[in-house]
């Protein structure tokens, strides 16, 4: 019974999910483990995001501190299933992007891979991007292949919707190759808004957003930027949107409630993924969602308002838990590189062709 574990830390920096994965000729979830990111972890990445003194020290630090987190988190997993190291073949471990640059020929994700393989006695694969990064791609998504390979249907044309920090679609249509692409921000700009005024982590449910007005000044001003006007691959990141560049935007307008900006800001969300979504792959009949983004009752409401032909749900509707599908894919990665399979899809990040992707470090 080959099995895997996946560890992902995402763009939300909210905590890490480990997933165990039974890896056959299909995917099966055996077990999952979350871990909340303690706060000043979650700082110094964030920290790390942006240009700063004694980078080389304090990524190195904060490295150490997210690979011993994630041990943890996998030992008590494995401890609670009572499977031992050794029928584990290798964890794959995504780490903590803290710089997504490709037109500029790099990606950086962090997490001490060595240190993880030390702590926990199994092998580790890990900076899966940076191998399509140099093939010319984006090196992001990543995780198409895998929507592919779990939800891809013969007889309808599917997306497969990650809003996490960031959103991203996979496009899957019978007979075609996968394609996909980074649609623009996901959760990250209503999560910095809301901690910056209310002190809280994320909105819960859209509630706050659902409170106010959307203002349509401000979404289109938001909306002009060059990045929604981009056709795939294309991938994106804290580089360019974060609070800064929402500020920026809201400097050339009169002052706003700040409920409304919340919902001019779901509204961009929404907006951004289904205007690519149509662009991309005009009949789509069922778009599935994953990552934090499935909870927000608020946007998924509104993603079927916008989508009136097609049926939006959540991946739980079809077997498979929302939260766990990036973890399971970083495991599927994994097991992909210890096969020699190639795991980029070059319709999807450009690159100039199929890769092998991961660095391994043995237990």
């Amino acid at each position: 019974m080959p099995l895997y574990l996946g560890v992902m830390s995402g763009t939300s920096l909210d905590g890490l999910d480990i997933a165990l994965i039974e890896q056959t000729h299909s995917t099966r979830l055996v077990g999952t483990r979350y871990l909340r990111m303690p706060e000043e972890l979650r700082s110094s990445l964030l920290n790390l995001c942006a240009p700063g003194p004694d980078e080389l020290a304090r990524a190195a630090i904060a490295e150490q501190h997210w690979a011993t987190l994630a041990a943890q988190g996998i030992n008590d997993l494995l401890a609670q299933h009572e499977t031992p190291t050794h029928s584990v073949r290798a964890i794959g471990s995504h780490g903590q992007t803290v710089r997504h640059e490709p037109a500029r020929g790099f990606t950086v994700q962090i997490g001490n891979p060595a240190l993880l393989a030390e702590l926990t006695g199994i092998s580790v694969v890990s900076d899966f991007r940076r191998r399509d990064v140099a093939a010319g791609g984006q090196g992001a998504p990543l995780v198409p292949a895998f929507h592919q390979a779990l939800f891809a249907s013969e007889n309808s044309t599917r997306a497969i919707l990650n809003i996490g920090g960031f959103s991203n679609l996979s496009l899957l249509e019978p007979e075609r190759p996968v394609h996909g692409f980074d649609c623009g921000p996901g959760n990250v700009l209503l999560d910095a808004w809301i901690q910056r005024h209310q002190g809280l982590t994320y909105d819960q449910d859209g509630q706050w957003a659902a409170s106010g007005q959307v203002q349509m000044a401000l979404l289109h001003t938001l909306l002009s930027d060059p990045y929604f006007q981009t056709q795939g691959p294309k991938s994106t990141g804290r580089e360019l949107f974060n609070l800064a560049w929402l500020d920026q935007h809201l400097q050339n307008l009169p002052t706003l409630a700040k409920a409304d900006v919340q919902a001019t800001l779901l509204e961009l969300t929404a907006i951004s993924i289904t205007e690519a979504l149509k662009a991309a792959q005009q009949h789509t009949e069922m778009l599935l969602v994953c990552g934090g983004g499935a909870h927000n009752h608020t946007l998924m409401r509104r993603l079927a308002q916008l989508l009136p032909n097609s049926q939006v749900s959540s991946t739980d509707a079809h077997g498979v838990p929302a939260d766990w599908v990036e973890a399971m894919a970083f495991a599927w990665l994994a097991h992909c590189c210890l096969e020699g399979i190639p795991a980029n899809r070059p319709s999807v990040t450009g690159a100039r062709g199929l890769r092998v992707l991961g660095a391994i470090y043995p237990a």
